[in-house]
Formats: structure tokens, C-alpha cells, sequence
């Protein structure tokens, strides 16, 4: 009798673990994945890192990969900052899905100041040490900060072997105000145009770009001397597009393409620029020049057409940029499939 019993414990546990089993495999993955049906980029991975405190790369990065993926075919992965509990929380070095990396064709961030674990860098190094290409919008040229120990050397800072840590030697530039690489006018107050350098009308990446408006402030930069200056910014007196310029403030690099040589020997392309926050890329001529960078450090320039559609898929209700996070109760999943809004309608 209590053999008989204890046998029927026994497969009751057993289906409660499978029940359970069930259960967290059902839950949602702390990512987002875009899954494009066709075109030149079917067959190509792309992972984009939102985690910044201030700029709403949680806005920008899965705006931008609903585009890549809809209009382009890729496979787009995001991840995003995160509380233990998965939500999201912008700035967050809590970064769960890094293993993606390993599959991915191309690394889009928008990051600042993290200082993820080892294992975490170890996966983000290996992608740099096999010259995978990537592009850094905003506050990703001071990406890391904090970080002790053998990844230390990726700080913003940097140390004497590795000046400006992975900002400077990868992106082509850090965060050092004393060295001409901060704030430049005065952010919130005044907005920034965006205007091609002459020379580079006919680069890949400026193909049918024009009127850039970027609601964020402007930086000063000062690129890496083996970089290319694709646009430069002008401060505007207020926050108006067709604002007019501030005399005093003539213009600085805001957008640039260079190549990083790998420890393998390895080069790999990178596009940089000093806009990219949520409102920035209302903005047809931003948008226009963030998705064109994309496939050109792909090496796809011959896919970049100047009308191609670059248009939102699905609601997109960016917020103003501030260290206030927008939002506190937002995971992942509210942001699947092409429909759901970017984050949340506004109220």
C-alpha cells in the first residue's frame, strides 16, 4: 500500500515539473527579436545594447531595428538595461542576452557609463577581437565606466596603454571636456542642425540625407586623425527646427566613419555620431543617415539607395530626453511585433 502511494507522489511531482517546465518556457525572453521576412539583409544578424541613463536608447535602438528588420530583411536582436525583476531600466549594467553576440553580423549601441561582469565583456570583447563592425550613437563613445580588473582598460577614461578607453580607440572618440569632447551649448535649451561636409556629399552613408534636425544638444568632438568626417553640427538658439545658428559656436564633427584594427589583426568598420536620441530621429535626414551607416559598415553600400523607405514600423512616441526615466514598468515584450508602441502612447 505505501509503496503504491508513494509511486503515485512520485508521477504527480513528475507532472508538476513537466507543468512547470512548461510554464518558464513559456515566459517572454528579457530581448526583443525583429524578424524580417525579405530582402538584401535575410540571412544577417544584427544586435543592438540600449542602456543609457539620459538620451532614451531604449526608444532609438528597437525604433531603428523594427526599420532594419521590416524594411531590409534583418534579424535584429535588442537588448536593453534591465532590473532583476526584467524590466527595463535605462543605464542598467544588468544586460541580459549578451550571448547573442556570438551569431551577430553587426553590434548597433547605445550605451553610457556601464560596467557589466567579466563574463559579460568577455562575450563583448570577442566580438571586437574578430573585427565585427559596429556603430555608437550619443553617449556610447563613454559606453563603460567602473568596470575593475582585466576590462578596466574599456573605460571611458581609459589608462596609458589604451588613451579614452573603447570610446576613443574603437568609436574614434571618448568623453573628456578638457580635451574638447563634451557639451557644447547648452543642453535642453538648444537644439542642433546637422549638415553634410561638402566633400563627402557622394559617401555612401550621406546618400539622399538632408535636413537634420536633432532635438538633443550638440557635443564637441574631436575624432581619432584616421577618421572621416561625414557631418558636422551647428547649435542652434532654441529648440525649433529652422532655429537660427548661434554665431559663436561654429560647427564640430558630429557624424564619422573610421576602421579598428582588431588584436587578430583584424579591421573592422565603425560609424559614429554624437546624435541618435529618441527625438533626434523624428528626424527623416538623421533616421536616413543612422540606417545608411548600418549597411555601410555591413559593407552593403550598394544596397543604400537614396529614396529607399526609412520610415517608422508602428506606433513611435518618443520622449523627451532627461535623466527621469520615462518609464518604470516596461519589459521587453510590450515592444514585440510591428504594432505595439515605442514605449507607451503618451498620456
Amino acid at each position: 500500500m505505501k509503496t503504491h502511494i508513494i509511486r503515485r507522489c512520485i508521477s504527480v511531482l513528475a507532472v508538476c515539473a513537466v507543468l512547470l517546465k512548461g510554464a518558464f518556457s513559456m515566459q517572454a525572453e528579457p530581448w526583443v527579436v525583429y524578424e524580417g521576412d525579405s530582402g538584401p539583409g535575410k540571412g544577417k544578424h544584427i544586435l543592438f545594447i540600449a542602456s543609457d541613463h539620459e538620451y532614451r536608447g531604449e526608444e532609438s535602438c528597437p525604433a531603428i531595428a523594427r526599420i532594419l528588420a521590416k524594411r531590409y530583411g534583418f534579424k535584429c536582436t535588442v537588448l536593453f538595461g534591465q532590473t532583476e525583476e526584467g524590466l527595463i531600466k535605462p543605464g542598467s549594467s544588468l544586460v541580459p542576452g549578451i550571448d547573442a553576440i556570438e551569431d551577430a553580423d553587426m553590434l548597433f549601441l547605445f550605451m553610457r557609463f556601464l560596467a557589466p561582469d567579466d563574463d559579460w565583456m568577455a562575450k563583448f570583447e570577442g566580438y571586437l577581437d574578430r573585427g565585427g563592425p559596429l556603430l555608437g550613437l550619443r553617449t556610447t563613445t563613454h559606453a563603460f565606466n567602473g568596470i575593475q580588473g582585466k576590462y578596466a582598460h574599456y573605460n571611458y577614461q581609459g589608462t596609458e596603454d589604451y588613451v579614452g578607453g573603447f570610446g576613443r580607440q574603437i568609436l574614434g572618440e571618448t568623453w573628456n571636456p578638457k580635451l574638447g569632447a563634451g557639451h557644447y551649448g547648452r543642453n535642453h535649451t538648444y537644439a542642433t542642425a546637422m549638415h553634410v561636409v561638402p566633400e563627402q556629399v557622394n559617401h555612401p552613408i550621406m546618400r539622399g540625407v538632408k535636413d537634420m534636425h536633432a532635438m538633443a544638444g550638440a557635443y564637441s568632438a574631436v575624432p581619432m586623425p584616421d577618421s572621416v568626417i561625414l557631418a558636422t553640427n551647428q547649435v542652434l538658439s532654441s529648440m525649433e527646427v529652422g532655429a537660427k545658428p548661434l554665431e559663436n559656436k561654429p560647427p564640430q564633427p558630429a557624424a564619422w566613419v573610421r576602421n579598428y584594427t582588431s588584436k587578430s589583426g583584424k579591421k573592422g568598420r565603425v560609424f559614429c555620431t554624437t546624435q541618435g536620441a529618441s527625438e533626434d530621429i523624428l528626424s527623416e535626414g538623421v533616421r536616413r543617415m543612422i540606417v545608411n551607416a548600418t549597411l555601410w559598415c555591413m559593407g552593403m553600400e550598394d544596397v543604400i539607395k537614396a529614396d529607399a523607405d526609412v520610415s517608422f514600423v508602428g506606433p513611435y512616441n518618443p520622449s523627451t530626453f532627461s535623466f527621469k526615466p520615462s518609464i518604470t514598468d516596461a519589459k521587453p515584450s510590450d515592444i514585440e511585433g510591428w504594432d505595439s508602441p515605442i514605449l507607451k502612447p503618451k498620456k
